[in-house]
């Protein structure tokens, strides 16, 4: 159920978090009303002049709250999960010994070699 849960509330929480940036993005500013009263803009609205800022904002902070308690089940979720050791190429790999190399025997100079010159 846990591995189910995750993923669900995860993307609730992109989803909600998403949402609650357009609705802050929506929002009139509160000087915005100041522009409108000397004509440089409208401040009717869908709702009304005062009705779009009471929707608006307690549809922000229900978004805002939903936010948040996903914020602390996730964090609850991840501290909490057991954790299963990781299958990993490497662990099924079986240790084994290396087998010790013997060193490559020397090979004699060549004939046209300067390493006869070399002082020892």
């Amino acid at each position: 159920m846990d591995s189910m849960l995750f993923p669900l509330i995860l993307t609730l929480h992109i989803l909600v978090g998403a949402a609650v940036i357009g609705l802050v993005l929506l929002q009139h500013g509160k000087g915005a009303d100041m522009g409108a009263a000397f004509g440089s803009g409208s401040s009717g609205s869908l709702f009304g002049a005062s009705g779009s800022a009471n929707f608006l904002s307690r549809t922000t902070a229900v978004l805002a709250t939903v936010f948040f308690l996903t914020s602390l089940g996730l964090s609850y979720m991840a501290t909490n999960r057991s954790q299963a050791p990781a299958a990993s190429v490497m662990d099924q790999v079986k240790s084994q010994p290396a087998a010790p190399t013997e060193p490559a025997p020397a090979q004699p100079a060549a004939a046209d070699s300067k390493a006869k010159e070399i002082p020892k």
